[in-house]
């Protein structure tokens, strides 16, 4: 079991960055590879990125591939989504996920725990 908290949304012009932050609960946070995905209003939750559990591998949607970085503290319990270069079309909530296994997911049937979400408006 694992809790999920994000912060560090806010509202944003063009060409601007944000740093998502998402605090986990429990102490097995390292054996959870961990995503972060995003939802518009009346669109589908889209994969954003995510990381392996111990950081080895990381991966990207297309849309903010050379543009967002995730990484993961897990001496802290904490994953980071660092946006830059933002885009009207990042505005969405943000939602942080956990997941087990052995391979890191990138579709969200494959996260068992999630966080409530910080909202991202970016403005032109």
């Amino acid at each position: 079991q694992v809790t999920l908290v994000e912060s560090g949304g806010g509202l944003m012009q063009a060409g601007g960055s944000l740093r998502l932050s998402c605090a986990a609960s429990g102490r097995t946070f390292s054996r959870f590879h961990m995503g972060w995905f995003r939802q518009a209003p009346g669109k589908e939750r889209d994969f954003v990125a995510a990381i392996g559990r111990d950081s080895s591998s990381a991966y990207y949607a297309d849309s903010v591939k050379g543009r967002f970085t995730i990484s993961r503290d897990n001496a802290k319990n904490m994953v980071y989504l660092q946006m830059n270069s933002l885009k009207p079309e990042d505005s969405a909530v943000y939602l942080c996920a956990a997941a087990a296994g052995i391979i890191t997911p990138r579709t969200p049937d494959e996260y068992a725990f999630w966080g409530q979400g910080t909202q991202v408006t970016v403005s032109s």
